[in-house]
């Protein structure tokens, strides 16, 4: 299930990436930007643009479909107590369930996304998001541009700059960020009940109650 979900992601944001490239939508955004409406109109190519958009869609839709199933799959194994794999030992790493900062995983992802993921020992999220910010890093020149606005030359930097690919950034940055930082909440909440769990099962008598209002005895 898990590898399915980052497959099915995958593929969804390589299709993304490829039609909005091949119909010139952040082209046309960049122009819109600058006020020329027929320009923006001009470049934008209708054939990928009219596939585009079914694959948004379907994009928004499967993202809702799959959180209520998840919440549900959540109600259901709090509800029964599952028990999950809080150490991982395997050929790729040692995972372990610990408590981390999520202010500190989000800047991390601040500064190069997928820093944040790694963090958090999410290895596949921090493979994926990483190769495609150095890809749009390489393809939009924007460590070029940066080193050119870094020695004073702005309108260098200007010219430079690849706009189309640069609008992908602002995306992954976004998508980095967040995840990063609600993961680290998710999992501090797991590493929690475990630890509760934990301390209930070697250290809690079982004629142990605390009723309300009065103290255990």
């Amino acid at each position: 299930m898990l590898l399915s979900k980052y497959l099915r992601g995958f593929v969804l944001f390589i299709w993304e990436v490829l039609v909005n490239t091949l119909a010139n939508v952040n082209l046309a955004i960049i122009y819109s930007f600058q006020g020329e409406i027929d320009k923006a109109i001009n470049v934008l190519d209708t054939r990928w643009l009219l596939v585009y958009l079914p694959v948004y869609l379907f994009g928004i839709w499967d993202s809702y479909r799959t959180t209520v199933d998840l919440n549900q799959v959540y109600i259901l194994s709090n509800h029964e107590e599952h028990r999950f794999n809080s150490f991982i030992i395997d050929a790729v790493e040692i995972n372990y369930l610990d408590k981390r900062n999520p202010i500190m995983a989000a800047i991390w992802s601040l500064f190069v996304p997928g820093l944040g993921q790694l963090y958090i020992h999410r290895i596949l999220s921090t493979l994926f998001v990483t190769v495609w910010s150095l890809f749009f890093f390489y393809m939009s020149n924007t460590i070029e541009a940066l080193h050119l606005i870094i020695i004073g030359e702005i309108q260098l930097a200007t010219s430079v700059i690849n706009g189309e690919w640069l609008l992908m950034l602002p995306s992954l940055y976004g998508f980095s960020i967040y995840d990063a930082y609600v993961n680290t909440v998710e999992n501090n909440k797991l590493f929690e009940k475990e630890q509760r769990r934990y301390l209930k099962d070697n250290y809690q008598h079982p004629d142990f109650r605390v009723l309300k209002g009065q103290k255990g005895k």
